[in-house]
């Protein structure tokens, strides 16, 4: 893929009962023989670096006002610090979580953590419209985090009954099921009235030391991992690009 993303494709931050959700800073460039894109892909908004808790009652809000004829949507953002429960998520998987801030939140899932270096897509689609079960649509999230990954040489895979992507890693989580290997993407959705929010985080060149102080996703021991340990040098803006591209490739009708 092309490092010039076309810009046209992307809309700013919308405002949601008077607030206004914080821009990126753009920095891509468009090319001159972009199309515009097809109204029945998702738009993808550029969110840039927001707070987690905002940006949760956004896309919260925006799922229960939407219609049957509401374009989907993919927030691409990065979160201050903040370990984020799962609405199954037990307070014993946050080991020492310190200063850093701690949102119990409706998505499904256990513990994780985001921060900056993170490039976040939340996919907000309309399940019903796109014939998609949930595990379909998990399975659709993952296969993008693969093929935007490939290029790259990096080779993401799943493990069995513990969402997200991973990557072979020399001495990476040993004596677990997860022995070897290390995440680099994890998941994590909510249904309401058919329609999802909520969505997939890829770790691109961030301070991984915060992921020692839980038990990542509900996993003890389980190692993370970024693009940047792998010798990968990608913008927070090309990762979160890629992700994108490649997610609205599965989620369009």
């Amino acid at each position: 893929m092309s490092s010039e993303l076309d810009l046209r494709r992307f809309k700013p931050a919308r405002r949601y009962r008077g607030q206004q959700l914080p821009k990126i800073e753009i920095r891509w460039r468009v090319t001159a023989s972009a199309l515009p894109m097809s109204s029945s892909k998702p738009i993808h908004r550029l969110l840039g670096r927001a707070p987690y808790v905002q940006t949760w009652h956004a896309m919260r809000e925006f799922t229960l006002l939407r219609g049957g004829e509401t374009i989907d949507e993919l927030w691409l953002v990065e979160h201050d610090p903040v370990y984020t429960l799962g609405q199954a998520g037990r307070r014993e998987h946050l080991i020492t979580p310190g200063a850093t801030p701690v949102v119990a939140t409706d998505r499904g899932g256990q513990v994780t953590y985001h921060g900056p270096g993170q490039a976040i897509v939340y996919t907000l689609v309309d399940l019903r419209r796109l014939g998609l079960t949930v595990r379909a649509l998990v399975f659709r999230i993952e296969q993008a985090v693969i093929q935007a990954l490939d290029p790259l040489g990096v080779v993401g895979q799943r493990v069995h009954g513990a969402p997200g992507i991973y990557v072979r890693l020399p001495g990476a989580s040993p004596g677990s099921q997860f022995e070897g290997l290390a995440k680099i993407a994890a998941l994590g959705v909510r249904i309401r009235n058919g329609c999802a929010y909520h969505g997939v985080a890829l770790n691109v060149a961030m301070d991984l030391a915060p992921f020692s102080r839980i038990d990542p996703c509900g996993y003890s021991g389980l190692a993370t991992v970024d693009l940047a340990t792998l010798g990968v040098r990608l913008s927070w803006t090309e990762a979160a690009g890629r992700l994108s591209d490649r997610l609205a490739a599965h989620l369009a009708p």
